[in-house]
């Protein structure tokens, strides 16, 4: 069986609750992507959460664009000590990879890069990659590693990008407001309309929304790569999706 590389992308409503990281489900991540390797699966983390981590060691406010990249580089070695912690209990070892966006801008910083990721997955490291908030401030005011997310997954290679949220698919109309809103359990083509969207994050720490999955799912199709919303509260979707090969709830973006 070969081995396929995916990207799983975590967001900072699911690895965050009542302010501050929610441990259980970060157990419960890294057990899923330990599940992942068994079958044959590469994985590459970009996980969100360094602000939060931060801010539960020193409560700064969050409206504060300057805060904001602070509460980053105090909380990003804790939430990768928090992954190191977990990842242990199973003899894995896993390694921070800070990028930011203009890495993708050239082609010799994308190969450096790659060479990077390539090394460590190819020694059975876990690469946890997230967007080096500490200078780099578009990520801090939206898109919560969406966009990074599919960056990775198209230069770096990966088949598949998975993104786990607390939205569990995409849907023909917001669920939260209309009882009758049917979950799209593949889609094939993205409207500009929807690509345009208002942002609708849900948390104080979350920066995406509705908007940015659609953003990134549409950069992968067009570049012939595919895209999976699904649960990051309940991982059973997704299990059932890689391991299984049961496409059971979420929604599979494929042009």
């Amino acid at each position: 069986m070969d081995v396929q590389r995916i990207v799983i992308k975590v967001g900072s409503h699911v690895l965050t609750e009542n302010g501050t990281i929610a441990k259980m489900r970060m157990l419960s991540l890294v057990e899923l992507i330990v599940t992942l390797k068994a079958h044959k699966y590469e994985v590459i983390l970009v996980s969100s959460g360094a602000v939060a981590a931060g801010h539960t060691l020193l409560p700064l406010d969050r409206e504060n664009i300057a805060n904001r990249q602070a509460l980053a580089a105090i909380g990003q070695p804790l939430l990768l000590k928090m992954y190191q912690e977990k990842f242990s209990k199973f003899d894995i070892l896993c390694s921070q990879v800070l990028l930011s966006s203009d890495v993708f801008d050239s082609t010799e910083h994308i190969d450096h890069a790659k060479v990077a990721i390539d090394t460590l997955l190819e020694n059975d490291v876990v690469p946890i990659i997230n967007e080096n908030d500490t200078v780099s401030i578009e990520e801090l005011v939206f898109g919560d590693n969406d966009r990074l997310s599919a960056h990775v997954a198209h230069h770096f290679d990966a088949r598949l990008l998975v993104i786990l949220s607390d939205i569990d698919a995409f849907y023909d109309k917001d669920p939260n407001r209309y009882d009758d809103a049917k979950r799209r359990a593949v889609v094939t083509h993205i409207t500009q309309e929807e690509l345009n969207a208002e942002h609708t994050p849900n948390n104080v720490f979350a920066t995406g929304g509705i908007v940015t999955k659609l953003q990134a799912a549409d950069y992968l199709m067009k570049r012939g790569r595919e895209m999976f919303l699904a649960s990051g509260f309940n991982l059973s979707d997704v299990k059932a999706l890689l391991v299984d090969g049961e496409h059971v709830g979420g929604t599979l973006f494929k042009a």
